[in-house]
């Protein structure tokens, strides 16, 4: 399938053959010595990928895949640092594709926690701390970029975050493979967690930007007990070596029996180079990122399923997610949206369940799915006999 001039169709293999030509690239050096043939390893991994499944799972229900004990080893090999980059690259490049340089966009910053039940494989750092869910409040965390935009919200880029450092450390690598793509940043609207000083000053030194800020400390407290919205000043750790300034935007609502509270609703963002909006409408701008709520269900609807301690392997599975949404983003809008006045709208019948189904579908039939097994020849015990007479 070639996106820039595509036959008149797209089948099921088509879409295959896409996926693996953004997998193939990835580098894994393998095992010295093991003979696996990386295009049997990615066409596995694509398939529990898609099938929301695991390695050992869909290499016991077919007859055309390596042992899963070889392709676990095999992705054992990757390099945090390298593999995540050429991801990376891989993102980037499908931006470029589909957003043109000219257009101002608005950037979501979030991070996506991957709760996690067992240990750490080498080190400690490698877990970060969450809001507890399903019993744990341990999980791998990454870092990610979205790009607010009708038809195209692509993930422009990602990161692993370790414990042992900060927000504001994951923030700055992810901005700067934003600002690489040379796109002009209308607004960075960025989830509570970046909204620390240094997480703030790094943004307001990038681009505009908004994000919410915690209610903490009595001067904070104090600027909240409002009944109108106004905007205002804040200083984190006045009169210190550590001092950020920025403007505050103080916006009251009414909660009116939402999730059964009523009342007066107060929130604090911290807004820079927004002095155009009034209060509310800085309000109305972050709510913006609520988008992202579908890119992260998408997203987790491609992760492969696993109990390994092992970040890299993890990390590879994230990879190839945030890879394989882009993918059905850039089919949707290159391949089968019309053209039309006022820019191309992606098909509403092709969901991305549809899209992970077809390539799910051409893989079956490339791997020799299963599906006929022998049976015991006995059926019901003639002790039982009577009840199904009955």
């Amino acid at each position: 399938m070639d996106i820039v001039h595509p036959d008149k169709i797209i089948t099921a293999a088509d879409l295959e053959n896409l996926a693996l030509e953004y997998l193939r690239p990835l580098p894994v050096p393998g095992v010295e010595g093991r003979t696996l043939d990386p295009e049997d390893a990615w066409v596995t991994i694509l398939h529990a990928a898609v099938e929301q499944t695991s390695i050992h799972d869909i290499c016991k229900q077919t007859t055309k895949t390596p042992c899963s004990d070889r392709v676990l080893e095999w992705l054992a090999t990757v390099d945090h640092k390298q593999f995540e980059h050429a991801v990376n690259e891989t993102l980037a490049r499908q931006a470029r594709q589909m957003l043109l340089k000219a257009t101002p966009r608005s950037i979501c910053l979030d991070f996506v926690d991957i709760h996690y039940h067992g240990h750490h494989h080498r080190s400690p750092t490698e877990l970060c701390r969450t809001t507890p869910r399903d019993g744990t409040s341990k999980c791998h965390r990454y870092g990610a970029a979205f790009v607010l935009s009708r038809g195209k919200p692509l993930i422009l880029a990602f990161t692993w975050m370790h414990s042992d450092e900060t927000r504001d450390d994951a923030a700055k690598r992810v901005l700067g493979r934003v600002v690489e793509l040379g796109f002009p940043i209308e607004c960075l609207l960025a989830d509570r967690a970046f909204a620390s000083a240094a997480g703030i000053q790094t943004m307001q030194t990038t681009a505009p930007m908004i994000a919410p800020l915690v209610r903490r400390g009595k001067k904070l407290a104090k600027l909240l007990e409002t009944q109108v919205s106004y905007w205002s000043e804040y200083a984190m750790y006045e009169g210190t070596a550590r001092e950020v300034r920025f403007p505050l935007a103080i916006c009251v609502s009414y909660q009116k029996g939402k999730r059964g509270k009523t009342g007066l609703l107060v929130r604090a963002y911290a807004a820079c180079e927004q002095a155009a909006r009034t209060p509310k409408q800085v309000e109305e701008v972050y709510k913006q990122r609520s988008a992202i709520e579908t890119s992260f269900r998408t997203f987790r609807e491609t992760l492969a399923k696993t109990t390994t301690p092992n970040p890299g392997i993890r990390l590879v599975y994230v990879g190839v997610a945030f890879l394989l949404r882009n993918l059905w983003i850039l089919v949707g809008w290159a391949v089968l949206a019309q053209p039309r006045r006022g820019g191309r709208a992606r098909p509403g019948w092709f969901p991305f369940k549809r899209f992970r189904k077809w390539i799910g579908h051409a893989l079956d039939e490339r791997l020799g799915w299963i599906w006929e097994v022998p049976t015991n020849g006995v059926g019901i015990p003639a002790t039982h006999r009577h009840a199904v007479a009955g």
